[in-house]
């Protein structure tokens, strides 16, 4: 096992180039290079420092790592590709960006700031359930929600036998037949906003994510995407660490 090295299929994933799996699809597929000897083994191992390893002839190099910001429209999947054949966010990301995937998702009906990154461990950082890294939403429900419905709401109510997580809710505005509250959670269940709505007898008519911890999506066009700077990154690295202890995102390698 080579000092500093890595199988095969990791290696590939952490130089941005594709997802384990695949990575591995790919390894046995005879895609793949080891110094000039076609390998088919994924759990082979190598050292990009001192070994020539080759993808699709291509010399595989380390790729830095980036995060990209999407203001995601309504209408699209969080997936990288969609078996019914319905329009994915990654369809909206630039055509010579490097390899990336979603952190976390947005459901169909839901739009507002997504996050992408080729960096396996900033992403499950990020997603990780301890870090409860705030997230904040603006979601547009049916009907005038009274002081004991939005009480509720922020001290966790019942779904599938558990309760939600403590939550800041602030009403926005209203009309009448519906009001605007600002949500804020710290927990990420599928489709969490909707059925904790639906629980209090209300109904969600649009939901938008404005923020995920330190970072907003400000002026983003709807249907754009942004590389964030170094400082944006580093505020997110933070604003983890800060919630989970050391920064996991900056760990070594040499184990994984």
């Amino acid at each position: 096992m080579p000092i500093g090295g890595k199988a095969l299929d990791r290696l590939l994933e952490r130089a941005g180039l594709c997802s384990r799996a695949a990575a591995r699809a790919a390894v046995a597929a005879g895609r793949v290079t080891l110094n000039d000897r076609v390998v088919r083994d994924p759990d082979e191992w190598a050292d990009i420092a001192h070994d020539r390893v080759h993808f699709d002839g291509q010399a595989v190099l380390p790729r830095p790592r980036e995060v990209w910001a999407m203001h995601k429209p309504v209408g699209h999947v969080t997936t990288t590709d969609d078996e019914h054949g319905r329009a994915t966010v990654c369809d909206l990301l630039p055509a010579d960006r490097p390899w990336l995937v979603p952190i976390g998702r947005l459901d169909l009906a839901s739009s507002g700031l997504l996050l992408f990154t080729n960096d396996s461990h900033f992403a499950a950082a990020l997603m990780d359930p301890t870090s409860k890294l705030p997230k904040v939403y603006e979601a547009r429900c049916k009907g005038h929600l009274p002081e004991a419905a939005l009480d509720r709401l922020r001290t966790g109510v019942l779904l599938h036998r558990h309760r939600t997580l403590p939550a800041t809710v602030e009403p926005l505005d209203h009309d009448a037949r519906t009001t605007r509250l600002r949500i804020t959670l710290v927990e990420g269940r599928n489709r969490q906003i909707r059925r904790m709505l639906k629980a209090v007898g209300s109904r969600v008519n649009t939901l938008h994510r404005v923020r995920i911890g330190p970072l907003s999506l400000g002026d983003l066009p709807v249907g754009a995407c942004r590389q964030l700077d170094d400082a944006e990154v580093a505020s997110l690295r933070a604003a983890v660490a800060e919630r989970t202890g050391p920064d996991p995102i900056t760990r070594t390698d040499a184990c994984s």
